[in-house]
């Protein structure tokens, strides 16, 4: 089978690549040099999402179904840099040349991880292969919003209309699985100021398994998998989960409610 790779990021602001972009005192504190950014962002769009070029990725959450074997983890430590969180990210694709499946993969995570591989000098072989190399890219590579190395779950489900998206949250919750645990996308960077590295990376594995239950339900409504196929896939997910001594995953399956 295709390896199925689902992925999720979070992101804090670029305080060094804020104070280079403006020209910022060295001595402004980085929760200032943050508060500006979101205040001036506020004027001109009317929301808090900073330009994507300027969010540093913190963390980088995955969940693999290959083989016999799904599993759930963050890559790197809580110590690594940016770069290698993203290296990590797409040495994992060179690897086993995955089907990815992620929620708004094509409106946030990998144009930011585009913009920071670039200012990091990431090198993506096997992501950015076109078909110079490997035909079969030609038709189907990961870079296209509309082949399947990449399913952008909320884009498809949307028929790629914004105005038609829905939060993962929400979707979950009505279908009967968690959703969102612990905190959200717009609590990341209090977090983060807070040193809360750990709660951060839970919340963004959580992410990754709702959305790879809702692929599961993609899969099943499609027709790709029967109801026993259906169920022998998220049961798989459920004892996975269970064998973990994280709190966080304890929480998870008391909120999970489909079967």
């Amino acid at each position: 089978m295709t390896p199925v790779l689902v992925f999720d990021i979070e992101t804090v602001p670029d305080i060094e690549g804020l104070r280079k972009l403006y020209d910022l005192s060295p001595e402004l504190a980085p929760a200032d040099i943050a508060e500006m950014a979101f205040q001036s962002r506020r004027q001109t769009v009317g929301n808090d999402l900073l330009p994507l070029h300027v969010h540093k990725v913190i963390a980088i959450a995955c969940a693999l179904r290959d083989k016999n074997d799904f599993c759930v983890w963050s890559l790197g430590t809580t110590k690594d840099t940016e770069a290698e969180l993203i290296r990590r990210f797409f040495e994992g694709i060179d690897k086993y040349t995955p089907q990815l499946v992620s929620w708004n993969g094509n409106g946030f995570d990998l144009p930011v991880l585009h913009y920071r591989s670039m200012i990091n000098g990431i090198q993506a072989h096997r992501y950015w292969e076109l078909g110079e190399s490997d035909r079969e890219f030609k038709w189907n590579n990961y870079p296209s919003r509309y082949h399947s190395r990449h399913l952008d779950l909320m884009d498809l489900l949307a028929l790629y209309q914004p105005r038609a998206s829905v939060p993962l949250n929400d979707l979950a919750k009505l279908i009967g699985f968690p959703g969102k645990l612990g905190m959200d996308g717009s609590q990341v960077w209090s977090a983060f100021q807070n040193g809360e590295i750990i709660a951060i990376r839970n919340y963004c594995e959580t992410d990754v398994v709702n959305t790879y239950l809702m692929f599961l339900r993609f899969q099943f409504i499609r027709g790709i998998l029967d109801n026993e196929q259906y169920l022998y896939e998220s049961e798989l997910v459920r004892s996975t989960l269970k064998k973990s001594t994280e709190l966080c995953w304890k929480e998870f399956l008391n909120q999970w409610k489909t079967k």
